[in-house]
């Protein structure tokens, strides 16, 4: 997955976050579905804004970017802050 794909995926993903406030505000799905489902959008999220950060990386101290892999939800989400 090159730059540009994942750079697309973010902007999906942000642009499905939006739908899902909107659709909530509307009434047309519940809080409960809303929450389940933004947490699946911010956990791909973070797995794609880390992927990214990890390509750029390897492209600054000369590595291939392309050899670089999305890390597990639950790797990514167990960074220490």
């Amino acid at each position: 997955m090159d730059d540009k794909t994942v750079l697309s995926r973010i902007h999906g993903l942000v642009d499905e976050e939006h739908k899902l406030r909107q659709q909530l505000s509307k009434g047309e799905i519940s809080s409960s579905e809303e929450h389940e489902r933004l947490k699946e959008v911010e956990e791909a999220l973070d797995q794609c804004w880390d992927l990214l950060r990890r390509r750029r990386a390897a492209r600054e101290y000369g590595n291939d970017p392309n050899s670089e892999q999305a890390h597990s939800v639950g790797e990514v989400e167990g960074y220490l802050q």
